[in-house]
């Protein structure tokens, strides 16, 4: 019984030990703080942003909390040239995590994936 349960144990650890190796390397943000907390933002990040685009196209309601443009000023990258690196290559912010999940987002299909204002400056 206690070897049953010992070898359950060993599994489990094994288990998770693998999952967590397989998490996804982000490129740190460059904001100060984001508008919710990692585990909201993991969660709800595309509601937030459907919710926002439904009051923006069919109400004209612009500058709520969530906005797909500030995600991409904090999220995207600079390249060794100075340039922004889109947030959906490969290994970026938003590809990672939506290659981990197999989520294909469709929102750089309308929206920009590199910043239009120059890169603000890393704050963490």
């Amino acid at each position: 019984m206690l070897a049953r349960l010992l070898l359950g144990l060993l599994l489990m650890v094994s288990a998770a030990a693998a999952i967590a190796a397989e998490l996804p390397q982000l490129p740190k943000a460059r904001g100060e703080a984001c508008i919710d907390s990692p585990a909201t933002m993991r969660r709800d990040h595309p509601d937030m942003l459907k919710h926002q685009r439904d009051d923006t196209l069919r109400l004209g309601i612009r500058g709520a909390k969530a906005s797909l443009k500030e995600c991409v000023s904090c999220h995207s990258t600079q390249a060794a040239d100075g340039h922004a690196v889109p947030v959906n290559d490969p290994g970026q912010f938003c590809q990672s995590c939506h290659a981990y999940a197999a989520v294909k987002p469709d929102c750089f299909e309308c929206h920009a994936t590199t910043p239009k204002a120059p890169m603000k400056e890393a704050a963490r």
